[in-house]
């Protein structure tokens, strides 16, 4: 996913707000699922929900108004009921910037662990 830093991502030192890459990270995901086949509220009507279990971001390097990111995403792990995503920033000039680790549980509509199935599984796994 390729993304332009708008002056609303930035703090007062025109860098992006460290929370903002949480947001970069989630539409990743949500790119990443969507390329598989999956879409977030198809997956809702079918009683699954992801829900965020763990996040850990390494900051390497700042990123700036007006750079132009780019976010990669993959699958590190994968169980029944638990996704880890790993998510990295470069920016344009392909220095690494930022790393991500998310860690996703698959919860039915009353917030409890539950198989993702096996058709989501296999299709996350997928390289």
């Amino acid at each position: 996913m390729q993304k332009t830093i708008f002056y609303h991502d930035t703090d007062c030192g025109n860098v992006v707000y460290y929370a903002n890459y949480l947001k970069y990270f989630e539409e990743a995901r949500t790119l990443y699922m969507a390329g598989k086949g999956f879409s977030v509220p198809a997956l809702m009507e079918q009683g699954k929900f992801f829900v965020v279990a763990r996040q850990e971001v390494e900051y390497k390097y700042p990123v700036r108004y007006a750079d132009t990111i780019t976010v990669d995403t993959r699958v590190a792990e994968i169980s029944d009921i638990k996704i880890v995503f790993e998510n990295t920033i470069t920016n344009q000039n392909g220095r690494l910037c930022t790393k991500g680790k998310t860690t996703l549980v698959c919860v039915d509509k009353n917030g409890v662990p539950s198989p993702m199935g096996l058709d989501v599984k296999t299709a996350m796994a997928a390289h």
